[in-house]
Order: C-alpha cells, then structure tokens, then sequence
C-alpha cells in the first residue's frame, strides 16, 4: 500500500504545520539515527561523490559518544537535526519529551556550536501535542513522503520503494545504523541513478526545507 512508504493524505491535512515533502521541485535525501562509526562516514564519502548535501537527523547519545564524527557531518556541508537524545518515542505516557529534545539541542551547540532548526520524531511518532511543542522550540516538524525500509536489510524493499513512489520534490528517508549498513551504499547509488533516469534532480537541505 502507498501509505506505507507516503503518509496518507489525511495525515498531513490534519497536520499542516509539519514539513511532509520538499518545497521545492527537488528531492531532499535524509538519514535517521547516527552518527555511527564505520558507516556514517562511509556514507559522507558516497555522498561526496555525487556531490550532495543532505540532513543527519542525529540521536544524541550518538553525538555525545561520536562528535568528531558529527562535526565531519557539518564540515561537509549537511545539516543536522533534532531525532532526541535517546531516540526515544514521544508517544510513551509520562515521556518528558520536553527534556529529550532541549538535551539534545544544549549537547549540539555545546559540542558543535551549531543552532538546530530542525526536528524529527523516531520512528515517525508523535501526538496532538507535538506542534505545539516545537512552535515553541522554534523547530520544524520534518517528516517524509517516501520511507524506503533500508532498515530491514533488504536491497529489493529499497528498490522498489524508489521504483514506485519518487517523486520530483520527495523527501527521501535512509539511515547511518547498523541494521541497514550492508546496503546503505549501493542504496544512495541506486537512488541517485533512479533521480537521473527520472529527471528529477537533488536539492539542498536549506532550499528544499522552511
């Protein structure tokens, strides 16, 4: 079903103020979970090589024990945003979700000197109370319009899920952890071949997101 990998219509009629695709006519490729040493700049490298820019929806914990690692991601020019401190989901009951997202905001200017604009909820949870939240961080909510499963391992879910769902002003979500660090690379290559052979074209996290 399309809703597995774009969130149904409905969704983001009900939440308008969360970023659902890029807006612009270019795809935006992200990457959920790390930095994780042994892939995250492994990945900086295949970007490299195609020359795009991306955003790192980072965990903070991963900051914390890896910075040199994330201060690569933003030597090379990418962006990175809020995915919490401990990867936590917002929707636990009792969750100090409030707690989670400053830590990790302190942690990044503290460690990289660097301002985060941008949130994403792990594993796309989030409640009623979320925009609120994050208008009052002054943080935009960025989600997806096409979820690939690189997680899963399976190089075929990935490649159908571009085959089938790209389009012109995607955003495209991927991860730097180990659970999808066998494919990951071949991964980007395909993707960027598919954007080629479609026309389409890559854009900059600062042009493609509010």
């Amino acid at each position: 079903m399309k809703s597995q990998y774009d969130p149904p219509f409905l969704l983001k009629q009900v939440f308008p103020g969360f970023q659902w695709e890029s807006k612009i006519d270019k795809i935006l490729l992200s990457f959920d979970d790390g930095p994780v040493p042994g892939i995250t700049e492994n990945i900086l490298m295949k970007l490299n090589d195609y020359h795009l820019k991306v955003i790192f929806f980072c965990v903070g914990n991963n900051i914390l024990k890896n910075s040199s690692l994330a201060s690569e991601i933003l030597n090379e020019g990418h962006l990175i945003g809020n995915h919490t401190f401990n990867h936590s989901k917002l929707t636990v009951p009792g969750f100090d979700e409030y707690a989670e997202i400053d830590r990790f905001n302190e942690l990044v200017k503290d460690k990289l000197e660097f301002d985060v604009k941008y949130f994403r909820p792990p594993h796309g949870r989030f409640n009623l109370s979320t925009g609120k939240l994050l208008k009052n961080k002054k943080l935009t909510n960025v989600m997806w319009s096409l979820l690939t499963y690189d997680f899963r391992g399976n190089p075929a879910l990935v490649k159908n899920s571009i085959v089938r769902y790209l389009k012109k002003n995607s955003i495209i979500v991927l991860h730097d952890s180990l659970r999808s660090r066998d494919i990951i690379l071949d991964s980007i290559s395909f993707i960027a071949d598919e954007v080629s052979a479609k026309g389409f074209s890559f854009g900059e996290p600062a042009e493609c997101l509010k």
